[in-house]
């Protein structure tokens, strides 16, 4: 049956285009008969030939505020496509409780996807959607909720039952919405992803589970989601371990474009090339340099791919920002063992973090208008926005460590015998702590002389240690010492107390941030606390959230002063006007996390690479608009405030 389907774009073109159709007037001309499919030698979609030539947007990584600007700029360019995760983390933010937009949740306003989808299609563009469960995408635990942690010998990504049962529970949430967006249904969305680089999880007998693949693969068609489904992985190296059969297999890589498409043809000949993930740039990991790639390599590349007769999809097009505690981890093969991902998602993609056009953009756009197998209407480059380096501000007031954790809820308090994971601890409604700090509190201590405080296992990721709200541990200022007390790389390790530190009826706090999530549990849970060889027990441990609702609360803030542990600063920007963009420059900070009006805007690292955050104008408003800190070490008197990012150390 033929359905008959009226679209329409609120872009306006370029004149010279004016006479050309949309996309969806082309593609839909007659009626929609069929979605995209697949022959040997490329796609149809409504039985009309199309090379996909998509890029990566992420929808939680974008201010709602800026969604359509960031899709028009991506279809000015003249691609056809917009490609999307979906993140389960923050759409199932605890055991059964479901976000789309509706939420009271700091990321609620991200989160409507169908409106984004929606203004995707209004754009002009079509839609490839990747719903997980993992994402990978440098995210925390690949967007697998961290409760999922809190049953015990969890296995996930695995044809486990108790992971398929929550997995099933969130698909049936998510599926439904989708359903209907569908291109054959009158919407944008034109293929679906199973699970994501399913090939490189493992190795062994287990491995691949074709089962846990296969049981995604028929969840989306029982939701009668039935766009084309595909699979992702390096032809190379992963061979078949990440695919099924009968499903699509698409590509992503680094380098040797020509060899990874040429196995890809060997080992699918029916089937059409499409490179899922092609690199304009790269993501960057504290400690490091900024990554870059040159435009001419990434066009290098793009060519020779699409003179191979392949789709596309550029990731990222566009990245944004890793807003919050979101960021993940990768492990590494040499010290130190763990990569933590900073907030700044910039990529070195076409476009800027903050939206902006690079060269790369102009020279992309260029080439892939070449390759497209039909000519459609296009918008007009929409304008950049204006950034404003608005005047630095001093901090006016703060609560020092103690001061703060006063003011911790009841409900975010629990007690135990021993340490244990922030995931397991009782708190949000049973779904335990997946994000921030947690605070080890033992009260009415005697500290003997020459004291030495041991943890032993492994601290998961830095612990900060405090003596009477004193901090007794140094600052971070180089990667050589996170093989010393306090951090992942070393385990069992001891601290020399100081004399100061000796005395009755002392409290010993035990700081452990979480600087980001892969496949493990966050906080002191691979052993005990000890002084002087004696276990410590019976502590008070306290989530410490930072939530945008808990932070709005906070009262009691005291005039500035010398302080001697983690605390919270706050200050005051005045905005005449309209806001525009603007960045924090935290490089005379030391290590900590920003707060715009409650809202989390990300982690800053005095050892960089990136010494700025990125404040979107729709996160502030005309007139007062609060700035909070919260810095573990080395504060400064004033909050900087420039029109450019700063993404590499001097």
């Amino acid at each position: 049956m033929i359905r008959t389907v009226t679209f329409s774009s609120t872009a306006s073109p370029v004149d010279c285009e004016k006479n050309l159709p949309t996309l969806y007037e082309y593609y839909t001309e007659g009626g929609i008969d069929s979605g995209l499919t697949t022959y040997p030698d490329g796609f149809l979609l409504n039985g009309k030939n199309i090379t996909i030539i998509s890029g990566a947007i992420h929808y939680f990584r974008v201010h709602p505020g800026y969604w359509r600007d960031r899709l028009r700029k991506l279809r000015a360019a003249g691609f056809n496509a917009v490609e999307t995760y979906i993140p389960w983390n923050l759409h199932e933010p605890e055991i059964g409780v479901f976000d789309f937009g509706d939420g009271d949740n700091d990321f609620s306003p991200f989160l409507n996807f169908r409106d984004y989808l929606r203004t995707a299609q209004e754009e002009d563009l079509l839609v490839v959607i990747r719903p997980g469960p993992w994402i990978s995408a440098e995210w925390d635990n690949g967007a697998i909720p961290a409760w999922i942690y809190r049953e015990a010998n969890m296995r996930i990504r695995r044809s486990y039952a108790p992971f398929i049962k929550r997995m099933t529970a969130y698909f049936d949430q998510v599926f439904p919405l989708l359903r209907d967006l569908q291109f054959t249904e009158g919407g944008p969305i034109i293929a679906f992803q199973i699970e994501n680089e399913y090939g490189l999880v493992g190795k062994g007998a287990s491995y691949p589970d074709t089962a846990y693949l296969e049981e995604i693969h028929q969840q989306m068609l029982n939701h009668n989601l039935t766009a084309l489904h595909y699979t992702m992985d390096a032809p190379i190296s992963s061979y078949r371990n990440g695919s099924l059969d009968g499903v699509l297999m698409t590509a992503n890589f680094q380098s040797d474009p020509v060899g990874q498409l040429t196995e890809l043809k060997r080992l699918q000949p029916d089937q059409p090339l499409w490179v899922m993930e092609l690199y304009p740039g790269w993501f960057d990991n504290w400690f490091e340099k900024h990554v870059t790639k040159t435009t001419e390599a990434s066009i290098k590349m793009t060519r020779t791919i699409l003179d191979m007769n392949s789709s596309i999809n550029i990731y990222m097009f566009h990245g944004g920002t890793t807003f919050g505690f979101m960021n993940g981890a990768i492990p590494n093969t040499h010290t130190p063992t763990w990569k933590f991902h900073t907030s700044s998602y910039d990529f070195d993609a076409p476009l800027s973090e903050a939206g902006d056009y690079t060269e790369k953009y102009y020279a992309t756009a260029d080439l892939v208008k070449r390759y497209l197998a039909v000519q459609t209407r296009l918008p007009e480059l929409p304008a950049q926005s204006v950034k404003e380096a608005y005047p630095a501000i001093l901090v006016t007031e703060q609560l020092a460590f103690n001061e703060l954790i006063d003011l911790v809820s009841t409900s975010d308090r629990v007690t135990a015998t021993d340490v244990t994971a922030m995931e397991l601890l009782d708190v949000n409604n049973g779904s335990g702590q997946s994000y921030g700090f947690v605070v080890y509190r033992k009260t009415g201590l005697q500290v003997p002389s020459t004291p030495t405080l041991e943890i032993t296992g492994t601290v998961h990721d830095m612990a900060i240690v405090m003596i009477d709200g004193v901090r007794k541990t140094e600052p971070i200022t180089s990667v050589q010492q996170v093989t010393g007390f306090g951090y992942w790389q070393l385990s069992n390790a001891t601290l020399n107390l100081d004399d100061a530190s000796v005395g009755s009826n002392r409290t010993l706090d035990i700081l452990v941030e979480n600087w980001g999530r892969r496949y493990n549990l966050k906080g002191l849970y691979d052993g005990l606390v000890l002084l002087n060889g004696e276990v410590l027990q019976d502590w008070e441990i306290l989530a410490l959230q930072f939530k945008k609702t808990w932070i709005q609360s906070l009262s009691d803030w005291q005039e500035v002063s010398e302080s001697s542990g983690p605390t919270l600063y706050r200050a005051t920007l005045e905005v005449e006007g309209a806001p525009r963009d603007t960045f924090i420059n935290m490089s005379t900070w030391g290590k900590g996390s920003v707060f715009v009006n409650g809202f989390n805007i990300g982690r800053y690292f005095s050892v960089g690479p990136t010494h700025t955050l990125y404040v979107p104008a729709p996160l502030l408003s005309q007139g007062a608009n609060e700035i909070l800190v919260f810095e573990l070490f080395s504060p400064s008197s004033e909050i900087i405030f420039t029109d450019t990012p700063i993404l590499d150390n001097p």
